[in-house]
């Protein structure tokens, strides 16, 4: 299997789908609003793909960049392609595409008390399988509280907050806030 990721904007051929897929793999709490992830994505540093499998479209990923630092933001593969490897392909991938850099990102906490604690820990095993490690942090955006995992190292705050201000901006960050907690 052959995976790669490849550029989208508006004029891909297969940007509905990817809203399609964002928007049903994604809970509403934890989605930015679709226009505002393809406008951001116009932006130095932010890296909006397509997975590709055999040329075949197979899901997205979001990708903010600052410094050494990387945060995958979104990562879904469609339903109909699950389980046969594309995941593993888009991580590694991923990690070619953005080696010698820090690479993070936020899963849902595992609380044993949430209707999908088995879906939670499977996905950290999965990541963990791919390379991804605790970093015993956790990241609160808004509401929501995840757990912090990562290639290279740890995240300091500082870095977080620069990061999220160079692509969604201060104001959205004063309306959503966002911060990494120890």
């Amino acid at each position: 299997m052959n995976t790669e990721l490849k550029y989208v904007d508006v004029h891909s051929p297969d940007f509905g789908r990817m809203k399609r897929l964002y928007k049903t793999a994604f809970p509403a709490d934890e989605r930015a609003p679709f226009f505002l992830l393809s406008q951001m994505a116009k932006k130095e540093d932010v890296d909006f793909w397509g997975i590709y499998n055999d040329q075949k479209w197979v899901g997205l990923m979001y990708v903010v960049s600052e410094g050494d630092l990387s945060y995958l933001f979104y990562f879904a593969i469609d339903e109909s392609e699950r389980g046969k490897g594309c995941g593993s392909g888009a991580l590694k991938a991923l990690r070619k595409k953005y080696r010698g850099r820090r690479i993070f990102l936020a899963i849902e906490q595992l609380d044993k008390s949430a209707p999908n604690y088995d879906e939670r820990v499977k996905r950290k095993s999965f990541y963990e399988r791919s390379g991804f490690t605790a970093l015993n942090q956790r990241l609160r955006e808004g509401s929501v509280v995840y757990e912090l995992l990562g290639i290279g190292g740890r995240v300091e705050p500082e870095e977080y907050r620069r990061l999220m201000e160079k692509s969604v901006g201060r104001i959205m960050l004063r309306l959503v806030p966002m911060r990494i907690e120890e």
